[in-house]
């Protein structure tokens, strides 16, 4: 999105904050409940010019939710911070190795409750930007038709754009806490009555939907103007977010039989604001008829389509991975969100945390388990299978073998998404963009290594689980630099798509959207890979597949966590994670090799799948209370008494 110069950013913001500063005592979440300001100096301001107008929509879109922790200090005390962590260190897929991290210290030791303090809760709904937001939204679009110098036909454009904020702002929550207070408006100062009780999930889903509905109408297709407005909303992306939040609406978290939790208190499950009341086959109709409608339009309009390799190496469709969904004009970014800070503050220790706490080895709490790397198929597609690979001594290809390519000297054996997913050992460090060739030292993530140290060994610091993160952070080839928050894929729709239809029992159509989603990653089709199973007619197989398929085709993108969620898996959540220790075989005959040389030409290494033990979590041992499938409403909201029920179990 177009970046304003700075003194006029700040402005439109402090603008902004002074439309709700002028309060008392605050309900839910800063100022958004309560009474607007009685002076309208600021506000008139504002939209008494079209340019001023515009820029307060680009103050709002700066408050989207972006998924990769940001602010640590007073400076950003909204933001989504490290010191919190990102929710999938919850999932099977990702782990936690440092204790200053609220996941580990307040989910890990189950001592998480409704008593939360600032930078304790994984998505903190009083302080995400979400009610801010949300009203500075109502505000553009309740004001808007004052601008004087400004065509009609924009000031629906900007409407339509406020809406979409709106809707997303709503899903970011409800996926954490189940329905929510519908605000339809802002407040003036003569409402006698300004307090609202909790919506159903029906009543809030339906909200979101018909918000992006509405702005769909109005919507273009793609953004149409200057590369720079990368970043505005869309008609792909409002009917992109649409198939996901039917998809999370329809699943059995809140389209059940039963509800998720029969733990007091039930005020939620009896209000229906935690789920549907009972299982509805219709919501299944309802995802799947989204589905088929962004698609027809897709097939109408185009722009959007899978990013394909430009050769036929390992390298190149791993390059073709990483473009797609990190590069700001990837044909598969519906939506995307940026951080946008001040000049001389980008990616330092007190405000962008992804880049710089990266680099900090204490810090690096991201560390991929080895449930997840064998999620990751051979490079043909067939599955990956320790036991089996065992058995045939393929361990030692677990990650490449070496070749006489001049450019590596090692070939990709797995799924080239492994490698722009998790760095693994003996991974070239740099991947050139142009070229796809792979060149540089090779991550050494044995124990000794130089990369590694003793981490393995310990189950401390930035290579804790044997592997550390590769998605969104590209050390060697992209670090320091503005990255985007891919806040919806074409992917991601398509795999929606190919589990609704899995749903409907459609499931050869389920196949093709899924083996299209392989195939530009050189993989084999899912039938094909998979003798052993009846994909065409198992449809709880082919459903395990497409789960699957998401886990390796999302990492790092908010899905993983959320569909164990959505489909209530406490036997994963529950499960025993492993790590890989890694020692080298030196010239001796010996398993450790600390020296990178060491006179070995090709150096052998020992691969052990050993559990995680440092640090634990709680539910392997003790198991998993159904209550953990939603958060937690802070105490201080349910004590202002404006009708929000507690969620089961807290």
């Amino acid at each position: 999105m177009k970046k304003y110069n700075q003194w006029l950013f700040i402005t439109i913001i402090a603008m902004g904050s002074l439309f709700i500063s002028c309060v008392d005592d605050l309900k839910f979440g800063n100022a958004f409940l309560e009474k607007a300001p009685g002076g309208t100096v600021t506000k008139d301001t504002v939209f008494n010019s079209a340019e001023y107008t515009r820029q307060f929509l680009t103050g709002i879109y700066s408050l989207q939710y972006y998924g990769l922790p940001f602010g640590t200090n007073n400076e950003f005390p909204y933001m989504h911070t490290g010191w919190v962590g990102k929710f999938e260190n919850l999932s099977d897929c990702w782990h936690c190795s440092w204790d200053g991290q609220a996941i580990q210290q307040r989910y890990y030791t189950g001592q998480h409750n409704s008593g939360y303090g600032i930078r304790q809760e994984k998505f903190e709904i009083g302080r995400m930007n979400v009610w801010e937001a949300i009203r500075y939204a109502w505000l553009l679009i309740e004001n808007i038709d004052e601008v004087p110098d400004m065509q009609s036909s924009e000031k629906e454009q900007l409407k339509a754009q406020a809406k979409c904020i709106i809707a997303s702002r709503y899903w970011d929550t409800f996926r954490h806490y189940g329905g929510l207070p519908i605000i339809r408006s802002t407040f003036t100062g003569t409402d006698s009555n300004y307090e609202l009780p909790r919506a159903t999930v029906e009543e809030t889903v339906d909200f979101m939907i018909e918000l992006l509905d509405d702005a769909a109408k109005i919507l273009p297709w793609q953004v149409t103007v200057p590369a720079n407005e990368t970043g505005r909303w869309t008609k792909a992306g409002a009917m992109g977010l649409k198939t996901s939040i039917l998809l999370f609406a329809a699943s059995p978290l809140f389209n059940d039989a039963v509800p998720y939790s029969i733990a007091p208190p039930q005020d939620a499950v009896q209000n229906l604001n935690v789920w549907y009341g009972g299982y509805k086959p219709e919501l299944w109709d309802r995802a799947l008829k989204a589905c088929e409608e962004f698609f027809t339009e897709l097939d109408r309009n185009g722009r959007f389509h899978l990013l394909q390799a430009a050769g036929t190496r390992p390298s190149d469709y791993r390059l073709a991975f990483r473009k797609a969904y990190f590069t700001l004009t990837s044909p598969e970014v519906l939506h995307s969100t940026r951080v946008q800070t001040y000049e001389g503050s980008r990616f330092n220790s007190s405000t962008y945390t992804w880049h710089s706490w990266q680099k900090n080895n204490n810090r690096m709490a991201y560390n991929p388990t080895q449930e997840y790397v064998e999620m990751f198929p051979w490079a043909d597609g067939t599955p990956f299978d320790w036991e089996k690979a065992e058995l045939d001594n393929k361990l030692d290809e677990m990650f490449m073998k070496r070749t006489d390519d001049p450019s590596s000297g090692v070939e990709l054996t797995r799924d080239p998404r492994l490698y722009e997913t998790a760095m693994v050992n003996g991974l070239p460090k740099t991947l050139d963009w142009s070229t796809g060739n792979m060149s540089g030292n090779p991550y050494e993530l044995w124990v000794g290594g130089y990369d590694a140290r003793q981490a393995p060994e310990t189950q401390t610091g930035r290579y804790a689980t044997g592997y550390t993160l590769m998605k969104y952070y590209l050390e060697e080839d992209a670090g320091n630099q503005d990255t985007h928050w891919s806040y919806i894929r074409l992917p991601e729709v398509m795999l929606n798509y190919a589990e609704v239809l899995c749903h409907a029992g459609r499931l050869q159509e389920a196949i093709r959207l899924v083996d299209r989603i392989r195939a530009r990653v050189n993989l084999k089709g899912l039938v094909e890979s998979n003798p052993g199973k009846n994909l065409t007619a198992d449809k709880d197989a082919l459903l395990e597949e497409i789960l699957r398929e998401r886990a390796c085709e999302l990492g790092m993108e908010d899905v993983r966590f959320f569909d164990m969620i959505r489909y209530k898996m406490q036997d994963k959540f529950e499960k025993q994670l492993h790590m890989l220790k890694i020692t080298r075989l030196d010239k001796d005959g010996q398993w450790f090799g600390a020296d990178k040389d060491n006179g070995i030409p090709w150096p052998e290494f020992k691969y052990e799948r050993l559990p995680i033990t440092s640090p634990a979590r709680i539910w392997w041992t003790q198991g998993f209370d159904p209550k953990w499938y939603l958060s937690p409403f802070p105490l201080g909201e349910l004590n202002k008494g404006y009708g929000l029920a507690q969620n089961p179990g807290w």
